[in-house]
């Protein structure tokens, strides 16, 4: 292609890449570019179809694979000879999309967030994504008919490019829930609006490939987290931060955070930095490539429990001093970066430290107003 044949320069902004990469194929598809000749190559075609069935699934096939001809969601107006059979088998049919790799990324991110049933058996019997989140269980009678096909056509939604219109609708449920007490559905959908409007989609990028980082390598943020109170009294969180926006790794005070325990009562520090991930997820701030918890196993296990609410894949590390109090007890979960055990106990102690502050704070505060009255 030459400079010279350019007539016009557009730039449209999507919220992520995977948006910019179902609007792309949407263009390509609309407008054939000349130059695009492997967007337009029938080889490399395929299409998403959604299966009709009481618990419909997302399958990807390419036109050989299905005989899909003129029968594509795109060309609603237009009645092909295959489409009659085509539509008792198949509701709607989304393509064509130029890799079988990066479409299959993007059903894989969706379901993170909206899952569906993906097997053809009519079962649960033996199904590993139910057990890890992916899979509703229609078949186990864990989700309604109803419920589920909203799943579904959530996914619709992204890939017809109205991801707006579906923020919009989810809200409008949420506040519906919400206003009829119904306080674990409107939950879970802030939850999915959350996970939707910070789509980790760096496996997109490099065309399905399993993600080795969460962030670009140069770019270091981790947070530590401790919780402070006495016999459960005036209990506080913090969260330190070191980055290295300057360079070097060190603290960034700018982006420390203190939380006075709302939700949990008495001495339960799990429960209360439980409250404190749980706060500091739904705000949108910036991820950190490493969260560092003072604590045990417990800690571990239910901050695994809180990234899996978010649908966020975060490095973890609980650290705890061991029986001798000379020697860092350390439990961890996912690939963590390489970190000298110095920089780990500098975090940690720095996490102690300002939320042992914040809690001196309130007391004292608290001692002041008790002399007054």
């Amino acid at each position: 292609m030459y400079i010279s044949e350019v007539a016009d320069l557009e730039i449209r902004r999507t919220d992520t890449v995977l948006e910019a990469y179902i609007l792309e194929q949407d263009l390509i598809k609309k407008l054939q570019p000349k130059y695009n000749m492997m967007s337009k190559d029938d080889r490399s075609f395929c299409y998403v179809v959604v299966t009709k069935e009481d618990y419909p699934r997302f399958m990807v096939m390419r036109k050989t694979e299905t005989n899909i001809v003129g029968a594509i969601h795109e060309l609603p107006r237009r009645r092909a000879v295959h489409e009659p059979p085509l539509r008792k088998k198949y509701g709607k049919i989304y393509g064509p999309y130029t890799s079988r790799r990066q479409i299959e990324t993007v059903l894989k991110i969706l379901r993170k967030i909206f899952p569906y049933h993906s097997r053809a058996e009519k079962s649960e019997f033996r199904c590993f994504d139910y057990h890890i989140g992916l899979c509703p269980g229609p078949y186990d009678n864990a989700i309604s008919q109803k419920d589920y096909r909203k799943n579904i056509r959530a996914i619709q939604m992204i890939l017809e490019g109205k991801k707006k219109n579906l923020v919009n609708k989810m809200k409008k449920e949420m506040l519906a829930c919400s206003d009829k007490h119904d306080y674990e559905c409107a939950a879970k959908l802030r939850n999915q609006m959350f996970a939707l409007q910070h789509i980790q989609d760096v496996a997109l990028i490099s065309n399905g490939r399993e993600q080795k980082s969460l962030f670009p390598t140069n770019r270091i943020r981790i947070e530590g987290y401790d919780i402070s109170n006495i016999s459960g009294k005036n209990s506080v969180g913090s969260m330190v931060v070191f980055d290295n926006t300057e360079g070097e790794l060190k603290a960034n005070k700018n982006q420390y955070r203190k939380f006075k325990i709302k939700t949990v009562e008495g001495a339960n520090d799990v429960g209360a930095m439980e409250e404190v991930l749980m706060r500091r997820l739904r705000n949108n701030w910036p991820l950190p490539n490493l969260i560092i918890l003072d604590g045990g196993r417990g800690h571990l296990n239910m901050a695994r429990k809180v990234l899996r609410i978010y649908h966020l894949d975060i490095p973890l590390l609980a650290v705890a001093k061991g029986p001798t109090r000379k020697k860092l007890d350390l439990y961890s979960f996912g690939t963590l970066p390489k970190l000298p055990k110095n920089i780990i106990e500098q975090i940690r102690d720095e996490a102690h430290r300002f939320a042992i502050k914040y809690h001196r704070d309130l007391r004292g505060r608290e001692a002041i107003r008790n002399l007054q009255n």
